[in-house]
């Protein structure tokens, strides 16, 4: 499934100093996945710390709605 990054999450991705490649292998490989109001939060250690991503999952793609240090 193809990844999608908004507007929004390119400027949280800037301001959090987080890399798109870090936010993809947090969805392709999390180590945990939470539902919450239809809505996926894919978590993921780095080395700098945790990440949470919060995701929408569409017919086509996977949006990212946000992504945050936890």
């Amino acid at each position: 499934m193809r990844i999608v990054f908004g507007i929004h999450v390119k400027e949280r991705l800037d301001l959090r100093k987080i890399l798109e490649e870090e936010v993809i292998e947090a969805i392709r490989f999390p180590f945990l996945v939470v539902k919450k109001q239809g809505k996926y939060f894919y978590q993921k250690r780095l080395q700098r710390g945790k990440i949470e991503v919060c995701c929408e999952l569409r017919e086509r793609d996977i949006k990212v709605i946000t992504v945050y240090w936890i």
